[in-house]
């Protein structure tokens, strides 16, 4: 298992008592619908952790594979003048994780996070696992219960 992968998952059992079953794929899953394909789901079952620029904080925003984010509705939300995508040093100083493989949660630091409330229609979902070729599913209840997310409507 990749290093960040085996950091990731070590993190997460001491951390949140969270055991993640991770699944790597060398074809990778960088996109939302490589992810689905891979672990034969649907795109909307797929957690996109983006990491984003409200101001001067930065967010992570959890949103299914087949939505996107709609930046001028979510800095509304957030009371903000913009929202913007995050440079890749900014992901990773925030996170603690490169792009493509940002968890829903298991930072580095604390990031405030933002929810799309579409992803608790599933029984389970699938996130990224510390590189953007591993995945480990979840239900949404412990997706809530561990990213302790604020939800949001800011999607299209």
């Amino acid at each position: 298992m990749h290093a960040s992968a085996e950091r990731f998952a070590a993190r997460v059992s001491e951390e949140y008592g969270f055991d993640a079953t991770i699944e790597e794929f060398p074809e990778g899953t960088k996109t939302a619908t490589d992810a689905a394909d891979a672990v034969d789901c649907s795109v909307s079952q797929i957690v996109k952790s983006i990491v984003l620029t409200a101001g001067d904080e930065a967010v992570v925003v959890l949103t299914a594979g087949d939505n996107r984010v709609d930046t001028d509705a979510l800095a509304d939300e957030l009371g903000v003048d913009a929202v913007d995508t995050a440079t890749p040093e900014r992901v990773k100083a925030a996170t603690g994780w490169s792009i493509g493989g940002v968890p829903p949660f298991g930072h580095d630091e604390p990031v405030a996070t933002f929810l799309d409330e579409s992803l608790l229609a599933h029984d389970r979902i699938w996130a990224a696992a510390g590189t953007p070729d591993a995945v480990f599913a979840l239900s949404p209840a412990d997706l809530r219960r561990l990213a302790d997310p604020t939800v949001v409507s800011a999607f299209e």
